[in-house]
């Protein structure tokens, strides 16, 4: 199958004032460097007592700080979804009526509680593919390439990256046994799959390193012929991915889960919140003053990381069973999910 060819000449592209989305520094710091940070953090807690089950009452502060920046990440897309005006009035449906009847189901609902646990489980992995997509296409774009030339071929890279090492590593179980909730709403059916995907874990692995190699080999013969015809490859993008690459493989591949978890989801959450600060800094400062520039963006920036922080200390030590608030939760992390799918488009200039 021949690569898709880039329909502008080198000529018609425009000439960028710069190919950051902010500057160098911020892109090294806060995207490119962000996966080998987290993995040398991680690394690092791991040989130390914080990485013990028994330091707080029998919980693990490693665990309960993570839920809490994972928490705090995922509730920042309301600057975005509900805060930008122009993002809003695309989708106002969406935005009101869905997550409210989300939460009416499975509020009342356990089959419904139990569906929406084990769908985040698996569309969190895929959402973090896209979000290293994203992010590789907007560059793509400030390099002054067509944002539909290429996409394909980098949203499939990205699922292999996040997927492929979860599906053929040591990390395999602990995703699919979330079917185990299904024991609450007495469906043995899909409490058989752990089983079954244990028994054919062997196949699985190599159905992925069999399909994954062919295709790297392709995406890089695919960007060459690109790059031949005129595309000008991003060295900002190859770089994302390919660290990114080198710690999922790592981390999903050849870790514990917790650790795993732990890399992976610090340096996303790391991402988005210099993401949601790049994009809606101006709707951010609007909203708290209308002061000098500077006091204006620091209370901005306040008010991003308090709001986020309010909600992940909420949502990250909650303990209880009560289906309204384990639903509330749960709502705010598939919209986070499913809205990151839509408001973020090189394609549609939303970026």
């Amino acid at each position: 199958m021949a690569p898709p060819q880039n329909p502008r000449a080198d000529s018609e592209r425009p000439v960028l004032a710069s190919r950051y989305m902010v500057s160098p520094g911020y892109y090294l710091v806060f995207f490119i460097l962000s996966p080998l940070m987290a993995l040398g953090l991680g690394l690092m807690l791991s040989q130390t007592p914080l990485n013990g089950d028994d330091v707080y009452d029998g919980d693990n502060w490693l665990e309960i700080g993570l839920s809490i920046f994972i928490m705090s990440h995922l509730f920042i897309v309301i600057f975005r979804s509900h805060g930008n005006g122009a993002i809003f009035r695309l989708h106002p449906f969406r935005f009101t009526a869905v997550p409210l009847l989300a939460l009416v189901a499975m509020g009342f609902s356990t089959w419904a509680l139990v569906i929406g646990s084990v769908i985040a489980t698996f569309w969190d992995v895929y959402h973090s593919s896209l979000q290293t997509f994203g992010l590789g296409r907007i560059y793509d774009k400030l390099a002054g390439n067509d944002p539909t030339v290429g996409r394909r071929l980098d949203i499939t890279l990205n699922f292999y990256i996040y997927a492929g090492p979860i599906a053929a590593g040591a990390t395999l179980m602990h995703h699919v046994n979330d079917f185990s909730e299904f024991e609450k709403v007495n469906s043995f059916f899909f409490t058989e799959i752990p089983a079954y995907v244990e028994f054919n874990s062997g196949i699985l692995s190599w159905l992925v390193i069999g399909t994954g190699a062919p295709f790297l080999v392709y995406y890089i013969l695919a960007y060459w012929r690109l790059a031949r015809a005129g595309h000008r490859i991003s060295y900002q993008k190859v770089l994302l991915l390919f660290l990114t690459g080198v710690c999922s493989i790592y981390a999903w591949g050849f870790n514990p889960f917790g650790m795993a978890f732990f890399i992976m989801n610090v340096f996303h959450a790391w991402q988005y919140f210099a993401l949601i600060w790049w994009s809606e800094r101006k709707t951010l400062t609007r909203l708290v003053s209308r002061e000098g520039r500077a006091r204006a963006e620091a209370a901005a920036l306040t008010l991003l990381l308090g709001t986020g922080l309010a909600y992940g200390l909420v949502a990250g030590l909650y303990s209880g069973d009560n289906s309204w608030i384990v639903s509330a939760f749960l709502v705010v992390s598939l919209m986070h999910f499913w809205y990151d799918g839509f408001i973020w488009s090189a394609r549609r200039n939303q970026i």
